[in-house]
């Protein structure tokens, strides 16, 4: 009786001992781009649960390793000032999706050059087939315009029919919302990624 037992729970036991380490998350490269002061370096730092206080705005680049259940993204963020906006394409090389952050509370000026850096980077040969996560940023601030205007002024309807893009508003004050754009953007990326396999 206890050899049959022996038997019965071998293939169990073998199970548990032999499953090994959980498989590892798969990690994603990603671009952030947006004007100086659209809140990209504060919206990562809270991501990754550092503190966005004293955040300084970056002049270069930054890499950032934000964890996320399933999947780990890697986030270059490039600097957002006139001087460096024109070099930003030389940083695409390598991406798999798109963050693009916008001050919703902005000038009009500013808001129009936003525009016209989000319709060149959709329309750029090494981002145009990625999926994007736009991010209405500064909700929280009594100017901010709503999704529907920035979608409205942006004409991401005829722009980006046909690829994959997700538009949603945010702020600091919300990192729930936040990090549930952020989920969607990763449900894309898997999309993506299977396709590349099925291919």
């Amino acid at each position: 009786e206890t050899h049959d037992l022996l038997r019965t729970t071998e293939p169990c036991f073998r199970a548990l001992c032999c499953k090994g380490p959980p498989p590892a998350r798969p990690e994603y490269d990603l671009v952030c781009i947006g004007l100086t002061g659209s809140g990209k370096t504060s919206l990562l730092s809270k991501l990754c649960s550092e503190s966005a206080e004293n955040v300084v705005s970056t002049t270069g680049f930054s890499i950032k390793a934000v964890p996320f259940q399933n999947a780990i993204l890697n986030v270059k963020e490039l600097g957002g000032a006139d001087n460096i906006r024109k070099y930003w394409s030389r940083y695409y090389q390598g991406s798999q999706g798109v963050i693009f952050v916008l001050d919703s509370a902005s000038s009009e000026d500013d808001l129009e050059t936003a525009r016209n850096e989000l319709h060149s980077a959709l329309q750029h040969p090494q981002l145009c087939t990625l999926p994007f996560l736009i991010l209405a940023n500064h909700q929280d601030k009594p100017a901010a315009r709503s999704v529907q205007e920035v979608k409205k002024y942006f004409e991401l309807e005829p722009l980006a029919r046909g690829k994959r893009w997700i538009l949603q508003p945010c702020s600091l004050d919300d990192m729930e919302a936040l990090k549930d754009s952020f989920s969607q953007l990763i449900n894309l990326l898997e999309e993506k990624d299977h396709e590349a396999v099925r291919m």
